[in-house]
């Protein structure tokens, strides 16, 4: 059987599994000497690797709060020119692993953030290669670590938008799921329910290949059983967090859908969690495109997989939705979206890059009705 044409790409190398943390000072202390450290405040991890990495470099940290925005990232840059790190070592959740990954690609760079940002600037490819990075999440969840773009508020715009380039996957991510168990069990919801969006996603995807669908036909069924796990504190930290793994290395090679679209636009303009928007929509999206694609087409065959899959679980698709809700998920109302708002919400959504990637075009009343379900 013959194959469109298709690429891969991903971080440099990856180690997974607990207790590869002790590997990523040696490695990153032989390849650097004056390194940029982003954490998390809240990750106790980062105070040893910090300890670590100032035994044989300079070492200069930075403390991610909160979600990248541009101002911010531009009055980090500037400090951090000054320091002249040869590499950033991203520790924490997805902000913190994409503040890192936007500095790596700005520190270095002639223009304004700007001239690289997408929707919002001109989205050129940088002019000067991004400093090395190197990833570990400590959150099951984004996969950012082995994506190649950055994710970046502009409040006056009332949007999130990408800093993508080639160059800006990692050097090396290190995912050691010690680092997320034990996570606040909103956390655990939020980001677990985006891991799982990130893998149904790309596998329903129109730019799902062989290889992308090997890797989420493995990770959906085992991010569903691993969400209800430690959402109802039982032990299911490693197969969360290599869902993860696999839907940032799926959705950088096959793309995302309706959800990411619909995210990108409420969470820049609400401030809202993106895992908790991800989880509110994926169900309502489910639906929607079900009902939009033929029946007996390829992509309605595999939202019925999917849909097969999350029943052996959660009973139903409906029955997921209501499970996420009893453990405290909020509904899209909560997180900002209204009547007034929902129109704009769907237009935006569908001139996004993530929502490009969606089996089907839903337009904006399909959108406006998953915004309703919501």
């Amino acid at each position: 059987m013959s194959h469109a044409p298709f690429g891969f790409a991903t971080a440099g190398a990856i180690r997974f599994g607990r207790g590869v943390l002790v590997e990523a000072a040696p490695w990153a202390l032989a390849r650097a000497r004056r390194i940029l450290v982003v954490r998390s405040a809240s990750v106790a991890a980062a105070e040893d690797l910090v300890r670590a990495l100032s035994e044989g470099a300079e070492v200069q940290v930075v403390t991610a709060r909160g979600e990248p925005e541009l101002n911010s990232l531009n009055a980090l840059c500037d400090r951090a020119r000054g320091f002249a790190p040869e590499m950033i070592v991203a520790i924490g959740g997805g902000a913190a692993l994409d503040t890192g990954k936007a500095l790596a690609a700005l520190i270095p760079a002639p223009h304004g953030a700007l001239r690289y940002l997408e929707v919002v600037g001109e989205g050129k490819p940088l002019d000067r290669a991004p400093l090395p990075v190197l990833a570990i999440p400590t959150t099951a969840g984004t996969g950012s670590e082995v994506t190649r773009n950055a994710v970046i508020g502009i409040p006056e715009a009332g949007r999130k938008v990408s800093l993508r380039d080639p160059r800006l996957y990692p050097a090396l991510a290190v995912v050691d799921p010690e680092l997320a168990a034990g996570c606040p069990k909103g956390i655990a919801l939020a980001s677990g329910l985006d891991a799982v969006v990130q893998v149904i996603e790309p596998f329903i995807s129109g730019r799902a290949n062989p290889m992308t669908d090997a890797l989420c036909r493995d990770a959906i069924p085992r991010g569903l059983a691993a969400l209800r796990q430690v959402v109802e504190g039982r032990d299911g930290w490693d197969d969360m967090a290599l869902t993860s793994l696999m839907g940032g290395l799926a959705l950088a090679n096959a793309g995302l859908g309706a959800v990411h679209g619909l995210a990108g636009v409420i969470g820049g303009l609400t401030g809202a969690a993106h895992g908790a928007i991800c989880g509110a929509a994926l169900v309502p999206v489910l639906h929607a495109n079900h009902a939009a694609l033929p029946e007996g087409s390829a992509g309605r065959g595999r939202i019925d997989w999917v849909i097969d899959r999350i029943a052996e679980i959660y009973g139903s698709l409906d029955g997921l939705q209501g499970w996420a809700r009893d453990h405290g998920l909020p509904r899209l109302p909560d997180l900002g979206v209204t009547d007034e708002n929902r129109a704009m919400i769907a237009e935006e959504a569908r001139r996004s890059s993530s929502y490009a990637a969606n089996p089907v075009d839903l337009g904006t009343q399909g959108l406006i009705g998953v915004l309703e379900q919501g």
